[in-house]
């Protein structure tokens, strides 16, 4: 069994995490932790965890985390480059689902994140863990990089494209809307159910935090630096997240869209492209690992129109770790991931 550590599992990440794990048949969970709740069960404050595990939270101590073959950090940001070293060090693996280590440039962290990265040394051997895109990386990575949300939905939608230069990638537009669990936990007016219920809007026009971890790695795929707009929406539902992708298709294009993403995606397990013509639906992959994908050239005209959608607290964050993980130990990629969404 892999001993595995949750760091930071107080938050809608956290818990999403432990539901997945509790489950995994691979799986023996030994910590997890909250400075805040030490001492406490974890079932007791998420009791849908209740006849699944008996665990307490701990503090998070490097010499506890070391019996742990693979540790999660589900913290805010800045908080895993401070202890990743140290766990490395012990040959323990580590699952960063918080930004630390997805920005490769130091001086770009700094200026979304406002503070100086601990670990440059560490960060340079980081691995993003889309395995979309960096299967084979990821398998022998002591540190993965999970993706955000936003830039989940949005590269794999976008990558078919990309990939074959299809598009005209520096006039790309990102329509982006998300359920207020994308938040987080902690209390705020914004999040409050009379503030966001029978709402919409945008919000972050001038700059998300998701918008340089897009661009780098579209970047990435296309070999050069791409033109990007992103706006990102706060929607009145708990969980999901749909991107609308624009793009400019060259003038004479003799490509079948919808031929070229099946292609692309046949032999990925968690990307699901629809039917010519079917509208993905969040709540159609609510509570899975799921990215459904249609693809659309309105008009036969020189615009391409893609909508994405996954869970933005599953395939968007502790499900893709889950995934990560698999590939990290030779599991069964899907292993623990089978779940179908929840409907209504």
């Amino acid at each position: 069994m892999l001993k595995v550590g949750v760091v930071g599992g107080t938050g809608y990440t956290g818990v999403e995490l432990l539901r997945l794990l509790v489950m995994h048949p691979k799986i023996e969970l030994r910590y997890v932790t909250s400075r805040a709740e030490t001492g406490n069960r974890v079932a007791d404050l998420y009791p849908n965890l209740r006849g699944f595990t008996e665990l307490c939270f701990s503090e998070p101590a490097v010499e506890s985390l070391a019996e742990c073959d693979l540790v999660f950090f589900a913290t805010p940001n800045g908080t895993a480059m401070k202890m990743v070293p140290a766990l490395i060090e012990e040959g323990v693996r580590v699952i960063d689902l918080a930004a630390d280590f997805r920005l490769q440039d130091v001086a770009v962290w700094k200026q979304w994140y406002g503070m100086d990265h601990a670990c440059v040394d560490v960060l340079a051997e980081a691995i993003y863990g889309l395995p979309e895109i960096n299967r084979e990386a990821i398998k022998t990575a002591r540190v993965v990089a999970n993706p955000g949300c936003y830039p989940t939905a949005t590269t794999l939608g976008f990558l078919p494209l990309i990939e074959n230069n299809l598009v005209d990638d520096q006039y790309l537009i990102v329509d982006a809307k998300s359920g207020v669990s994308g938040a987080g936990r902690g209390a705020s007016v914004a999040a409050l159910q009379a503030e966001s219920s029978e709402n919409f809007k945008a919000y972050a026009v001038d700059g998300h935090r998701h918008l340089p971890e897009i661009k780098q790695t579209l970047a990435g795929i296309a070999k050069h630096e791409v033109g990007l707009t992103f706006v990102p929406h706060l929607v009145p539902m708990i969980r999901g997240i749909e991107t609308s992708l624009y793009a400019r298709l060259p003038a004479e294009l003799t490509v079948d869209l919808h031929e070229l993403y099946l292609d692309r995606y046949k032999d990925e397990a968690f990307v699901d492209v629809l039917p010519e013509g079917v509208m993905p639906e969040t709540r159609s992959v609510k509570g899975t690992n799921i990215c459904r994908i249609s693809v659309f050239r309105p008009q036969q005209g020189d615009t391409v129109v893609v909508s994405s959608v996954i869970d933005n607290l599953v395939k968007g964050a502790a499900g893709q770790a889950i995934q990560n993980m698999n590939i990290m130990f030779e599991f069964d990629e899907k292993l623990g991931l089978n779940q179908v969404a929840l409907l209504p």
